[in-house]
């Protein structure tokens, strides 16, 4: 199959195109060329920004392709500029739970009606990520329901080449006794390992499927646990504080992702335990030689 990948140069987009290039597709990255990759051949590049219309249509006209993968549109305008514009036979969103405005436990995906809800096109800087990501959702939903799309929801992604730190800054805040404030000790929240969520997307191009689907690990952890995991790991204590810095995932309500459809379709994610705690460890020991690197210099 001919695909389009929009954002496929780091994170968990690197495994969703190994795993494509794996299956046989005919891969196309579209970027803005500020991101390097290690694909060299193995893939096509196609260059654009996608907060410019214009450049979009320069890009996407004239060619065809079976499948769009979008992992970095964020609202309305972002699915409307590729709707409009490029000429595919399916389109694969990646989506949040965040959609999901009581999202609890055994969260399904008919917990958010996309269907529901005013439209309104908008931007990513007009409002909060939870509510541009329902923005997109509503605009799959209401204003091209006779396309051929899935909107993926995804709980907190990690892994060891996470941008996003949030895992690390739990880690280095217990290691040199930074204090932290955290909201929601107890709380048990849902995570999806990066390169599932990445061979997901990849599973989907050729699944008889339309509509949302969910994606998650299965299991739960609270950030007590991560914590108390953290302690016996470094032999520090955690230090918590209401003036502290604000902690990642401040504000998650406790919940667990229903993952009953992607698995009916024959997708099978690990447990969350299988993976998680070997990566705390990973990080652990990555901030113990970082420390150790700062110390030898200052020496």
């Amino acid at each position: 199959m001919r695909i389009l990948v929009l954002g496929g140069t780091r994170f968990f987009g690197i495994p969703m195109v190994e795993d494509l290039l794996d299956r046989g597709h005919e891969v196309t990255i579209a970027t803005r060329g500020n991101t390097p990759d290690d694909f060299g051949d193995s893939v096509g590049r196609i260059y654009f920004d996608r907060h410019d219309e214009n450049s979009i249509i320069a890009s996407v006209a004239g060619t065809h392709y079976d499948v769009i993968i979008d992992k970095i549109a964020y609202c309305s305008n972002d699915i409307r500029k590729i709707m409009e514009h490029a000429d595919c036979d399916k389109y694969i969103y990646m989506s949040s739970t965040a959609v999901y405005e009581s999202k609890g436990i055994n969260t399904t995906e008919e917990d958010f009606d996309g269907t529901s809800g005013e439209l309104i096109w908008c931007d990513r800087q007009d409002y909060p990520y939870d509510v541009v990501k329902r923005q997109a959702e509503y605009a799959l939903w209401q204003k091209y329901p006779e396309k051929n799309w899935i909107a993926v929801r995804y709980p907190f992604v990690s892994g060891r080449n996470d941008y996003t730190m949030r895992l690390w800054f739990y880690v280095e805040h217990v290691l040199k006794q930074i204090p932290m404030k955290v909201d929601n000790l107890d709380a048990h929240i849902s995570f999806i390992k990066s390169d599932e969520a990445g061979k997901f997307l990849s599973f989907l191009v050729d699944k008889d499927y339309k509509g949302a689907v969910n994606g998650s690990s299965k299991g739960t952890v609270s950030i007590r646990e991560i914590l108390d995991y953290l302690e016996r790991g470094t032999g520090y204590r955690a230090v918590l504080r209401d003036d502290g810095d604000p902690a990642p995932y401040n504000g998650e309500s406790e919940n667990s992702i229903n993952t009953d459809k992607a698995e009916s379709l024959g997708f099978r994610f690990s447990n969350l335990d299988e993976w998680l705690y070997d990566l705390l460890d990973y990080y652990i020991d990555a901030a113990h030689e970082s420390m150790l690197g700062l110390s030898g210099s200052m020496d």
